[in-house]
């Protein structure tokens, strides 16, 4: 897709469609109010009869509008002026662009860019424009057979900017913007595909396709075989009953020279039955879902890759099932990880830790400047924080704070969690250095405080992403985060931010 940016007068711009806005009261957008002069009050007019709504999240778009050289307007509300901040910007260009779904427009301009977005500026307004463009045109039709519905498919997209030095901004946001939607959709691919198709091979083959052609991208697979020489006994347990072979995935991208990379280590059980401590039948079926942390940083990974960051950043995926079976770990075995460390299996459906651990061990070759694992690890933590917010956890208050705030400036929003000694004293084991499970009380905590017993040392976080991953009901599906709060992370940590 083709960017551009522009300071013309919507009216004048010969495109498929501009999108404009009405705030309450009638008050018109900067673009809105040019279409509006141009078209002798036309705007105004729907306005009075009703015809437009000034809600976040209504649109309507007009054709044939008098005196304008685009074929469609589409006008959004924007809610109260005093309140237009990301948050309700990212509402209303997500209405406008879904607006426009199964339309033939081909080219579209976003005057919403020239609006004085309280908490944003020209290279955020344009990023966030470009990401939504893709996530609101985002179909997962693949498996379907027969007549598929054409999303809404756009050759060149633009955004007005109101003085001619900001244009490097936007171009740049909307550059960054196209990398991370090109990585939402990849995890959100891998994500919604069936188990039988994204198995632990599939995830190793997609993770290999990733590094073709790319000079600073390097892929390697590590066996079974391998990874029991290298005593990763939890991580094997977890895969012990399935006939799908476990593979742990290891990407390197050198962007940065020297210096230390940062590691993202994903948990990817590509279906997850519980094993023996066998999940509840309904909705096991999402457990398919259960890979998303290794689809995130899989996906981060094809953004850094996309944008062409210069930082160095190491990918480690754990790929597993969880799977019953007569040869499966039990309730009540112990396993020794890579660490040496021994482990007593109270519940064979808390293995994503188990998994994790031997992966953590591992990542400690490339001496890290950061680690950070993302999982769906804990239900614990969609009790504690909804669909909403992902839970950070960290033994380092910089680098939680920093995550949190990467969030927040992405709009794919974290919340901090603690960690201590008094929730680590719950996985105590009479017959192993620790348990795998502390009880019903703060469960993501616990998990995270397991986890934590691996990276003595380590500049490291823990992401759990079991709310924010999928989205249930109608919508089921999942979505892609948290690719734009990891992204944002190391945009700011490879400062080209502008």
């Amino acid at each position: 897709m083709k960017f551009f940016t522009t300071t013309s007068k919507a009216s004048r711009r010969v495109v498929d469609c501009v999108i404009v806005g009405v705030y309450e009261r009638g008050k018109l957008s900067a673009g809105a109010a040019d279409i509006d002069s141009a078209s002798r009050g036309h705007l105004a007019a729907l306005i009075k009869s009703g015809d437009l709504s000034s809600a976040p999240g209504k649109c309507v778009v007009l054709t044939a509008v008098p005196g304008v050289k685009a074929t469609r307007v589409a006008v959004a509300g924007l809610g109260k002026a005093k309140k237009f901040d990301s948050k309700v910007y990212r509402k209303v260009v997500a209405a406008a662009i879904g607006a426009l779904n199964g339309s033939k427009a081909k080219s579209v301009l976003n005057t919403l860019t020239l609006e004085p977005v309280a908490d944003s500026n020209p290279y955020y307004l344009a990023r966030n424009a470009v990401e939504i463009l893709g996530d609101t045109t985002y179909r997962f039709d693949q498996m379907k057979s027969g007549r598929k519905k054409k999303p809404l498919t756009l050759t060149s997209f633009g955004v007005s900017i109101a003085k001619r030095g900001d244009a490097g901004k936007a171009m740049r946001g909307a550059e960054h913007g196209d990398g991370i939607a090109h990585g939402v959709r990849l995890a959100k691919d891998l994500g919604n595909l069936p188990a039988n198709v994204c198995t632990p091979s599939y995830l190793a083959r997609t993770a290999k396709k990733l590094a073709t052609g790319n000079g600073k991208l390097t892929t390697s697979i590590l066996n079974e075989a391998e990874m029991k020489k290298l005593g990763m006994g939890s991580l094997l347990s977890v895969t012990a009953g399935s006939v799908e072979p476990a593979k742990l995935i290891v990407m390197k991208y050198k962007g940065g020279g020297s210096e230390a990379p940062i590691v993202l280590v994903g948990k990817g059980v590509t279906f997850d039955t519980g094993g023996i401590s066998l999940k509840p039948g309904p909705a096991m079926d999402e457990m398919k879902f259960d890979m998303c942390g290794a689809a995130g940083v899989i996906g981060t990974m094809a953004a850094v890759a996309h944008m062409k960051l210069p930082v160095n950043l190491n990918v480690v995926v754990p790929a597993v099932e969880n799977m019953p079976a007569g040869n499966a770990t039990k309730p009540g075995d112990i396993v020794k990880s890579m660490s040496g460390q021994t482990i007593e299996v109270l519940n064979t459906d808390a293995e994503g830790r188990l998994i994790l651990c031997d992966a953590l061990t591992y990542s400690r070759r490339f001496k890290p400047a950061a680690i950070i694992d993302v999982a769906t690890l804990t239900g614990a933590c969609v009790v504690a924080l909804g669909e909403h917010r992902t839970a950070i956890m960290s033994n380092s208050d910089d680098l939680r704070n920093e995550i949190f705030a990467a969030g927040d400036s992405s709009g794919d929003i974290g919340w901090p969690m603690p960690l201590g000694e008094e929730y680590a004293a719950q996985l105590k084991s009479n017959f192993a250095d620790m348990a795998n499970i502390g009880g019903p009380g703060g469960g993501a905590v616990t998990a995270g405080c397991f986890l934590g017993k691996f990276t003595d040392g380590m500049n490291w976080a823990h992401l759990d992403i079991a709310g924010t991953a999928w989205k249930t009901g109608a919508k089921k599906g999942a979505t892609g985060r948290p690719v734009p709060m990891l992204s944002q992370l190391l945009l700011e940590r490879s400062g080209v931010l502008p």
